[in-house]
């Protein structure tokens, strides 16, 4: 599938890079615009890492296609990370996020609705989907699953070590105000959560591809 329908799939993987870039543009300059934009707390919330990470793996792994180049293992753990941190942004978001008081800090600001549906929701799905449906990753071995976690391991441990330094935390599960049994139980829950993701979705899109070959 992939051999007939590479230059569709990476014409795509553009559009999606492009609507995480254009979404994130959007809320940096609407932010700016309204005198709210704190660079350094705004990109280090998982969201926005999540979505750059996810656009820039989307970007190369279109101009791979475009090249006709055979998917590296590197390229699609990349590409399983992607997919697994996308659907935890979406769940984790709407799950407990979503209607979450306001930062005092902003004032009545409020964020543009569109960009926030399309990286909390509409993205998610799509990439989630994508990955699925379009079997060009390298035939990787489960328990090269596991590589998954290194991104959310290092995001985590780099925000609770900020955290500590600046008192400022992204999240208020991770905030050891609300006691530290109650963030060691919700970074317990969203790590296994990750684990399930990346060890599921492997042998998901193989299953998936049985039916929908290659070529």
């Amino acid at each position: 599938m992939v051999n007939k329908l590479g230059p569709g799939i990476a014409v795509l993987r553009i559009l999606m890079a492009l609507g995480l870039f254009g979404s994130v543009y959007w809320q940096v300059s609407d932010r700016l615009s309204h005198n709210v934009f704190r660079p350094s707390e705004y990109f280090t919330f998982f969201t926005i890492t999540s979505c750059l990470i996810s656009a820039t793996v989307l970007l190369v792994s279109a101009i791979s296609l475009l090249r006709k180049q055979a998917e590296t293992e590197l390229l699609s753990i990349f590409r399983l990370t992607v997919a697994a941190s996308m659907v935890v942004v979406a769940v984790i978001y709407n799950a407990l996020l979503a209607g979450s008081a306001p930062d005092v800090r902003d004032g009545n600001y409020e964020w543009p609705v569109l960009p926030n549906l399309i990286m909390h929701n509409w993205m998610p799905i799509v990439i989630l989907i994508e990955y699925l449906l379009v079997d060009s990753a390298a035939k990787l071995p489960l328990r090269k699953a596991f590589w998954v976690l290194v991104y959310p391991i290092t995001w985590l441990i780099f925000t609770l070590i900020r955290g500590s330094i600046q008192g400022w935390w992204p999240y208020p599960f991770l905030d050891p105000q609300y006691g530290i049994p109650n963030m060691l139980k919700w970074i317990g829950i969203i790590s296994a959560f990750f684990i399930v993701l990346a060890t599921g979705l492997l042998p998901l899109q193989r299953q998936i591809a049985k039916i929908y070959p290659k070529n």
